[in-house]
């Protein structure tokens, strides 16, 4: 979007690199997407779903990559999570050097967004725990951040759900769909950010080492796997199956038809 010349634009905090803008906004979306996502998780937990359900998370999410996307895209194209990031290098349309710089950008934007959400429900969460911070349990109160396996559920298939979960996301981008249909097994984490930022802050803040324990490597792998995988399928089943542009906009087409 074009900028507002009437309003006050103190030239000297305009940011000259256009890498450090577009960072600067991967940060600040991912930051308002796990503010929605796990404030509405930590109100439906701690009031024992009387001020929410289940559906709730879902919605207060998919707000939050609405939100976020309207918000970073027009500096940084609203990533929002590595596999994004990752699956635009992987064709092309993002260069190789902004992936790693991107991806810790949305990290700490995670992390900062789930230090505040602490910070907010700090007494509720508290009152809820009873004081002790658990990662299992019925007053457990780590996947207010991060997301947990079931207890079921196989190293193998929490993979599988993960990678098919983000190829889906990647594809055609129904984060409410997704998350009310594949959150059942390990929470529907499908972005290494949403999961490593709070992760660590869990860490960081109390929750102890359990949180590392074996599962915690899967939904920083699968994802990326699964964002290539959906967005490859959607180059061969829908992009490459289009009528062709003129070639003064065939160049840029994927980012249109695309949805990010």
């Amino acid at each position: 979007p074009t900028r507002d010349n009437s309003m006050i634009q103190p030239r000297f905090i305009r940011v000259r690199s256009a890498l450090v803008r577009e960072c600067m906004a991967e940060f600040l979306g991912t930051f308002v997407l796990l503010l929605f996502g796990c404030s509405a998780a930590a109100q439906v937990k701690t009031s024992r779903e009387t001020k929410g359900q289940f559906l709730s998370v879902n919605m207060a999410f998919s707000v939050g990559v609405m939100a976020a996307m309207y918000l970073t895209k027009g500096i940084s194209g609203a990533h929002l999570n590595p596999a994004v990031s990752l699956s635009f290098c992987v064709v092309g349309q993002v260069h190789w050097g902004r992936l790693l710089p991107y991806s810790l950008s949305q990290i700490l934007g995670a992390y900062v967004a789930s230090a505040l959400v602490y910070l907010v429900y700090y007494d509720a969460i508290m009152d809820f725990s009873g004081g002790v911070l658990t990662v299992y349990g019925p007053n457990e109160t780590a996947s207010i951040f991060a997301t947990y396996p079931t207890e079921f559920l196989s190293l193998s298939r929490s993979f599988l759900d993960q990678v098919v979960g983000t190829a889906m996301l990647l594809l055609c981008i129904l984060c409410l769909g997704i998350s009310m249909s594949m959150s059942g097994n390990c929470g529907a984490a499908i972005n290494p950010a949403r999961d490593l930022g709070p992760r660590l802050f869990s860490l960081t803040a109390g929750w102890g080492t359990e949180l590392l324990q074996l599962w915690f490597w899967v939904p920083l792998v699968a994802p990326l796997i699964g964002g290539v995988v959906g967005t490859l399928t959607y180059l061969v089943f829908i992009e490459w199956q289009l009528p062709d542009l003129p070639h003064s906009n065939n160049e840029h087409r994927f980012i249109k038809m695309g949805l990010f």
